[in-house]
């Protein structure tokens, strides 16, 4: 990923050249230059003294770019080295070896190696060009590991993007990940019926990991694993937006699928998909969720709330595994959607063809859905008990989608899943009056306001926005995006001798 490293201007990337183009001294690279110069000339530092008429024990800071000299003193030195003041002052090393003893120096000044609370390597004639070769070559190995570890927003919809791309060319259908879970369900014995806590519980045993709750998990997290222990921690609370079997069955799920720890942003959002597929596999197991479907397929009675019902899952977890079952076992291509409720869609699937909102990338995630689908018409339905159900004409075809919405800590959401019209017989629902045409993406569907309104108060409007700054910022550094490693480092320290 490309991000701005740790060491934002004083190392390399920029080398010295923010400097030069504010007007500032780059004394790192003077300094090189004038060592390199005096010692062409077969000076000593002495030698240099005496013609300047600076101590040697300034000079020596200047050349080893700890002290800025004056320009009498620069002008001095320029002379004395037979050289002018421009060249004297230029962005480029004199040679590969001042390069590398600039970029090494302007390294270990720098906040990463600072960090890292390494001895400084003092840079001198008797370095020789290999070690620094190596030197160099680790950190920038060292800062382009790190900065795959952290993604801007731009980066982490491409990496969304790349994800459902994948799951789009599979029809969201992982028979590996079913076949680990029916191996696990089958190992502790269970074989109908929703998967309860005490299963669960079964299965992380039937793993040798232990269950340990416990009511100061670390804030940034939802449980955390103890591989050297076997254990697994749980929070005691009800944190109601996560159903403690899956938070207990996806930490399993990187042990199980042999997740190593994640190399960037993709990699981490990838093993995050994947163990969420694990969990509900084991929650809904693809035999009896198949033949669930399949039997209401067969009734023309498909609805998600009634897979939701039977296997005891919310309604966003019940749509998910329709997604992973309906184009693979029933024909049915279909999409999904969660929807905030400022119209932003957070989470999208599809295989319909239907036609999402996208930017530049292909990323969907971030973008407004049009106000006349289905996933923004059910935020203004006041029987919030029961499904809604629209069909909607839109620039590719008709689909008729299912809708409701839930409330989280961060807002409410809609959960929708759609399908387009000649599937549409299989469902509860299928006899809605309710209708709408969207023509986005036309931007007179629905972006710009009418022109009555537009008339009235273009230019007599100024609204103070609510600023998503969380869009601008880069994503939460490190392998496991926003967790504290020393809060959890300390968390396990603290419990393990219980």
């Amino acid at each position: 990923m490309t991000n701005v490293g740790w060491n934002t201007g004083d190392v390399q990337g920029k080398r010295g050249k923010e400097a030069a183009g504010s007007g500032e001294l780059d004394i790192i690279s003077l300094g090189r230059r004038v060592r390199h110069l005096r010692k062409n000339l077969g000076m000593t530092l002495d030698d240099l003294s005496a013609k300047v008429g600076a101590a040697p024990s300034q000079l020596s800071l200047i050349e080893n770019g700890k002290r800025e000299p004056k320009l009498g003193l620069l002008q001095a030195l320029s002379g004395a080295l037979g050289v002018g003041l421009d060249q004297m002052l230029g962005n480029e090393p004199p040679s590969r070896r001042a390069a590398l003893e600039i970029e090494l120096e302007r390294a270990q000044r720098g906040p990463l190696y600072q960090s890292l609370g390494l001895p400084t390597v003092r840079v001198n004639s008797r370095l020789s060009t290999e070690v620094l070769e190596s030197l160099v070559g680790l950190q920038h190995e060292l800062e382009r590991r790190l900065d795959e570890q952290s993604a801007t927003p731009e980066e982490a919809r491409r990496a969304n993007n790349e994800i459902r791309m994948e799951m789009r060319g599979r029809n969201n259908y992982y028979p590996e990940i079913e076949r680990q879970a029916q191996e696990l369900l089958k190992a502790v014995g269970h074989d109908h019926g929703p998967l309860s806590h005490h299963v669960a519980a079964d299965v992380a045993e039937h793993l040798g990991f232990d269950l340990h709750y416990v009511g100061d998990l670390p804030h940034s997290t939802r449980s955390v694993t103890d591989l050297k222990n076997r254990r697994i921690y749980l929070t005691h609370g009800q944190r109601s937006d996560h159903d403690p079997r899956s938070v207990l069955l996806q930490a399993l799920g990187h042990y199980v699928l042999g997740h190593q720890t994640p190399r960037n942003y993709a990699d981490f959002l990838r093993q995050r998909v994947y163990t969420n597929y694990f969990a509900a596999s084991l929650l809904m197991p693809e035999r009896a969720t198949v033949d669930f479907l399949k039997e209401a397929k067969a009734a023309k009675e498909l609805a998600i709330e009634d897979i939701r019902d039977a296997f005891a899952v919310s309604y966003e977890t019940a749509a998910h595994r329709f997604t992973n079952l309906a184009t693979e076992h029933l024909g049915i291509t279909t999409h999904f959607q969660k929807v905030h409720e400022s119209g932003i869609i957070h989470k999208a699937y599809e295989n319909d063809g239907v036609n999402f909102p996208a930017d530049h990338t292909g990323a969907i995630e971030g973008q407004a859905v049009c106000r006349f689908w289905t996933s923004r018409a059910v935020f203004e339905v006041p029987d919030k008990f029961r499904a809604f159900n629209q069909y909607t004409d839109t620039a590719v075809g008709t689909y008729w989608c299912t809708a409701r919405t839930e409330r989280h800590s961060s807002g409410e959401y809609s959960l929708s899943i759609g399908v387009p019209y000649a599937h549409v017989k299989w469902f509860r629902g299928r006899e809605t009056t309710e209708r709408s045409q969207s023509r986005c993406p036309d931007p007179d569907c629905c972006r710009r306001p009418p022109s009555e309104l537009s008339a009235q108060w273009a230019g007599n409007a100024w609204p103070s926005t609510r600023a998503n700054s969380h869009l601008l910022a880069a994503m939460p550094q490190g392998a496991f995006p926003g967790v504290d490693e020393t809060e959890v480092y300390k968390f396990l320290a603290a419990h393990e001798g219980r």
